[in-house]
């Protein structure tokens, strides 16, 4: 059987919201894919500025971006389809934008109403695929070992270095996922202070100076004590990382984050014993931070090309959602810590 289907995915770095239509066919149970056709919308200034202080709204305001981003998505997907010539397509499936994760509390939220998205798109949409995994009980995250068991099985773990960085790796026979540390959530954001929308190949943390009594108290965060699975959210970084993050020299902060981030990813690795990492995301470009993880593990690190670095979270959230349209499971129940594996969206 074979499905083409459209994946939409907004991290929590703000870059842009990405589009990868794809081609997903099975047989005889086993799953292979194809990406045709891929952009990254880039949010406009105003965009950036609603998404960014979503979490600060009141009721209301939240509920109308809700809607409204869900438009703008329909907008978006709407115009990809025409830019391309699209003809096939089964479905839409998209992550949304999150704005709270609680997980402890039995909640998170992705803004991007599917319903609004639909109106607009004339398509089937499949959307909502946490919230049913937190009601379970589990972490609601990560969600894209599904696509690395079943489409990137050929590396011994997957690592996204995205907003936040998280691994997916086979243990007693199981796909376990859990979130390592925050990435460009707080890279992006030190980087801005210097007028630099992000720290281009790592180049000016790597003319700042480690600082050893704050790198000491970033390793000693709770968090990497705990045991997966686990997740991280926006509201984990305002309570326990950007304060931090007061000190005025912003090159010697991304020094030390860098090195940071390497040492908490560099002994995950070691720890399972990884013997080769597919490396995708925004963070696969930081040659600073690459070089401190090499530096740090023997673990063959693969960056892959640019497709795959990019989209290959819009990619799996495409064949989630053709999992779910066939009532197939699309979340691991031992990487998020839910109840049991199960199949997650809503169809509108």
């Amino acid at each position: 059987m074979v499905w083409h289907a459209i994946g939409l995915m907004s991290g929590t770095s703000l870059d842009g919201l990405d589009i990868c239509y794809a081609r997903f066919e099975n047989t005889h149970e086993q799953w292979s894919f194809k990406i045709l056709n891929t952009a990254t919308v880039t949010y406009s200034g105003i965009w950036e500025e609603k998404l960014k202080n979503s979490i600060y709204l009141s009721a209301e305001d939240l509920l109308e971006l809700h809607s409204e981003y869900g438009f703008y998505l329909g907008n978006a997907t709407h115009k990809f389809i025409y830019q391309h010539q699209i003809k096939d397509i089964d479905l839409i499936a998209s992550h949304g934008h999150t704005v709270f994760h609680q997980p402890g509390r039995r909640f998170t939220l992705q803004i991007g109403d599917g319903r609004a998205l639909q109106t607009v798109a004339k398509l089937p949409v499949i959307y909502d695929f946490r919230s049913q995994d937190v009601l379970m009980g589990g972490n609601g995250a990560p969600l894209v070992p599904i696509g690395d068991e079943l489409l990137f099985s050929q590396y011994d773990a997957c690592l996204n270095l995205g907003g936040f960085s998280n691994i997916s790796l086979k243990k007693n026979h199981q796909r376990i996922a859990f979130d390592i540390a925050p990435v460009n959530i707080v890279l992006n954001k030190l980087a801005q202070r210097l007028h630099h929308n992000f720290d281009h190949n790592g180049d000016l943390a790597r003319t700042g100076k480690t600082e050893p009594e704050l790198l000491t108290r970033l390793n000693a965060l709770p968090f990497y004590q705990e045991t997966y699975p686990k997740s991280l959210g926006i509201e984990w970084c305002n309570q326990h990382l950007f304060p931090l993050l007061e000190k005025p020299d912003v090159r010697d902060l991304l020094a030390t984050l860098t090195e940071h981030i390497s040492d908490q990813i560099s002994q995950v690795l070691n720890e399972h014993r990884i013997k080769s990492v597919l490396c995708t995301g925004g963070g696969a470009y930081n040659a600073f931070l690459i070089e401190k993880i090499s530096a740090k593990t023997s673990t063959d690190i693969i960056i892959p090309d640019q497709e795959i670095i990019e989209y290959k979270e819009a990619l799996i959230f495409a064949f989630m959602g053709v999992l779910k349209w066939n009532n197939r499971i699309n979340v691991l129940a031992s990487a998020t810590g839910s109840s049991h594996d199960h199949s997650s969206g809503l169809i509108v």
